[in-house]
């Protein structure tokens, strides 16, 4: 390939507040349209604005997450421009004194660990949301969104293609999502990702001119829209044209991004400290106390559960994938049940019935308790794994204990010796040409045999002291 593609991201979260960032007005994500406002969020001559703590501590929760450095002093700093989205014509934000910067991600692409670095993440307000009527003609304006408290977090121009964008995005996604700072809901607009692209002959170390790709909705359109990009980059500057720095959408119908507007630089912003708001000072105690409060995060939480119950790689990041998950299964593994069995049912039987019935498992009815005894059940041996199969779903739609439903409806697995015997020399004597075909060498034929025992006692046979008294009674008849 005669180019290197050059790209850095940009990500918008709102956080997780009950109020706005600088007022007092609800976060709620589907009140009716101009509800959650004041004078505040509406700009009006003479508010004074108060930083929402909670704001600042969330986001220095992810500095810390993200190994930046925490300034001891930041300011906010007004961001001048004209939109309908913006009433005041300014955006309180923060330029050249953000509150964390200087950190990095680690990714994983194709088996390698690559370093992305974050030059800065910084706390803003959201703004204002328009809405326009297809075809109708109408715009409007819905203010409830404006004054949301946003961090932004921007890389290093570190990454090298659609691939580790789309990796550095969804590690990222994961460690907001533990951290509990946002629901990083694409659709609602509480997570937005922005690619800054640009393309470079290969052992170049100039950047070529870049555009940024805005409006997308989801990482996959993140990833599709850069590959496009770089394409339509490379066909510009192979035709004897130059990138023109812009910013432009994605058409996700059409699979092409498209031109909006010239490309704003910092000047263009004219930022200026803001006035009616003190600077931010977070010192070592209060750093240390938002730090205590962090969780372990997602790579660190794979890698023991690797370690700790001797679980795969795939295993440990399917289970570590979101941290309620992950919570799930421990406190299953902690009553006691063999780490394997346990994981196997949680990915297995338990995610294909939340799947289907569209719940995420902190509203399972079958708790990690109730889980874990019906694991014990099948380890003492008085149930069979077919009857756990069963017995699954009853427990997701009731709840009700395992050990209940068992003796509820008589599934005590059988395992008696006399018991098995009889029934296997039953199943011998009405499967003449199975119990042929076994002695004639096919061993599949034993299968058959076990499974005719199986359906005899309704699935309550042992299975292992099935197979083995079927052996044992055939070589008797021989």
């Amino acid at each position: 390939m005669k180019y290197e593609a050059v790209i850095g991201m940009e990500v918008h979260v709102e956080l997780n507040t009950q109020s706005k960032v600088f007022c007092g007005c609800s976060t709620k994500f589907d009140a009716p349209a101009n509800t959650n406002v004041c004078p505040i969020c509406l700009g009006m001559p003479g508010v004074l604005p108060v930083i929402n703590k909670r704001a600042v501590e969330l986001s220095v929760a992810v500095g810390i997450a993200l190994n930046c450095t925490i300034s001891r002093w930041s300011k906010m700093d007004r961001k001048n421009y004209f939109y309908p989205d913006l009433a005041k014509n300014y955006q309180i934000s923060q330029y050249d004194l953000p509150l964390c910067a200087n950190g990095c991600l680690e990714i994983q692409v194709n088996g390698s660990t690559k370093r992305i670095g974050i030059t800065r993440a910084h706390l803003e307000e959201d703004t204002a949301r328009n809405t326009h009527t297809i075809g109708g003609g109408d715009s409007g304006v819905d203010f409830n969104r404006c004054g949301v408290p946003l961090l932004e977090i921007v890389t290093e121009p570190d990454i090298r293609s659609a691939e580790e964008a789309y990796a550095y995005l969804t590690s990222l996604k994961q460690i907001l999502r533990y951290l509990d700072v946002s629901d990083c809901n694409m659709e609602e607009g509480s997570l937005r990702a922005e690619a800054n692209i640009s393309i470079r002959p290969v052992g170049s170390k100039e950047f070529g001119s870049k555009t940024e790709v805005k409006n997308v909705a989801s990482f996959s359109g993140v990833q599709k829209a850069i590959d496009f990009e770089i394409a339509r980059q490379q066909q510009v500057i192979e035709g004897g044209g130059q990138v023109v720095q812009e910013t432009r959408g994605w058409d996700a119908d059409k699979g092409i991004t498209f031109s909006q507007r010239a490309k704003e630089s910092a000047h263009d912003y004219r930022y200026f400290p803001e006035p009616d708001l003190v600077p931010l000072v977070v010192d070592e105690a209060w750093e240390a106390q938002i730090a205590a409060t962090l969780p372990e995060l997602p790579r660190a939480r794979k890698a023991r559960f690797v370690s700790q119950y001797q679980l795969s790689e795939y295993d440990s990041g399917v289970l570590t994938a979101e941290r309620p998950m992950a919570d799930y299964y421990e406190t299953t593994v902690q009553c006691g049940v063999p780490a394997k069995p346990a994981a196997n049912w949680i990915m297995g039987d338990l995610q294909a019935l939340l799947t289907e019935h569209k719940l995420e498992i902190g509203a399972c009815k079958v708790t990690p308790e109730n889980l874990a005894s019906m694991i014990a059940l099948i380890e003492d041996g008085t149930i069979s794994g077919k009857i756990a199969k069963d017995l699954l779903p009853e427990l997701f739609a009731t709840g009700k204990s395992a050990k209940a439903l068992v003796e509820e409806k008589g599934l005590v697995q059988i395992s008696d010796t006399s018991e098995l015997e009889a029934v296997a020399r039953e199943i011998i004597a009405s499967n003449p040409g199975p119990v042929a075909d076994f002695r004639g060498g096919k061993e599949k034929a034993l299968g058959f045999l076990v499974g005719q025992m199986m359906k005899a006692t309704k699935g309550k046979a042992n299975p292992q002291m099935a197979n083995d008294i079927i052996r044992k009674e055939l070589a008797k008849t021989e």
